[in-house]
């Protein structure tokens, strides 16, 4: 029986069928929440989807009552936005219970992916890299999902309120389509998760030398403008919300920052006792 190949002596075709086989199972790993959470129709949409819709999400109480004692009276009370949800195709419901059980699969498994993802690139990495990477894991898939919750019940519930609500016309009735709503919210939760994301971009960009804390020091106020940028995109076009939004992404940089300021310190540390 042959012996299982070393990672260094596996060829470029060798890699490709373990990349295969890795992306296989991630995606085996999606499939099967995705259908676990087909199965939960009514919890994804009634409960997750249009819950930011309802007068009573947990985001609108706190703001109201953030509102009143600091004095405002209901200057913060939401009512529930005036707009109904439609779908307009034949097939549009059965389409977007399809796609959302997908995507509620991709959130949900997340930590597999990035394992499958791992369990890829780990073997070619040296001893101590690997040390140094333990618990990225859990990490990334903590940052991730925080920026899922905050997406989920700042940005979406922000976005829908107000755009939802907004008019041109008395004559005009907001009348949303299905697939509109969903990638609404869709798109408040996702970019949100991949901007939490922001510290491990920066420690592997520090770790290939692309990146040191002179340089995110250098750029911060070129970096507030981008980020304001981005809380334009992915929120209302109202100074509060860009705010709300920008606020942790600033506060994220400077996290950033301090990461890669270790590990700048722990490779000269390692460069100076190899060279004793």
């Amino acid at each position: 029986m042959a012996k299982q190949k070393n990672v260094n002596e596996m060829s470029f075709l060798d890699h490709l069928e373990e990349l295969r086989w890795h992306l296989i199972r991630a995606t085996m790993g999606v499939l099967i929440i995705g259908t676990v959470a087909f199965l939960m129709k009514d919890f994804i949409f009634e409960t997750v989807l249009f819950g930011p819709k309802k007068s009573d999400f947990p985001t609108y109480k706190m703001f109201c009552n953030l509102s009143q004692l600091l004095g405002f009276s209901d200057a913060f009370c939401s009512s529930e936005p005036l707009f109904r949800i439609q779908s307009r195709e034949m097939a549009g419901q059965f389409s977007a219970h399809i796609w959302t059980s997908i995507w509620a699969g991709l959130i949900v498994g997340f930590p597999y992916v990035l394992y499958e993802i791992w369990k890829f690139i780990g073997p070619g990495l040296h001893e101590s890299e690997r040390k140094n990477a333990r618990g990225f894991i859990f990490i990334a898939s903590f940052l991730f999902f925080s920026g899922v919750l905050f997406g989920y019940y700042i940005v979406a519930p922000l976005s829908i309120n107000f755009l939802g609500s907004y008019t041109v016309s008395k004559e005009v009735f907001n009348d949303i389509d299905l697939n509109s709503y969903v990638a609404t919210v869709r798109a408040s939760v996702l970019a949100c998760g991949l901007i939490f994301e922001l510290p491990i971009v920066v420690y592997f960009l520090t770790k290939v030398g692309l990146v040191t804390p002179e340089i995110l020091k250098k750029y911060r106020k070129i970096s507030l403008v981008v980020v304001l940028i981005l809380s334009a995109i992915i929120t209302p076009p109202d100074v509060a919300s860009q705010i709300v939004v920008a606020v942790p992404i600033m506060i994220l940089y400077q996290i950033s920052i301090v990461i890669s300021r270790i590990v700048i310190k722990r490779d000269l540390k390692k460069m100076r006792n190899n060279g004793k």
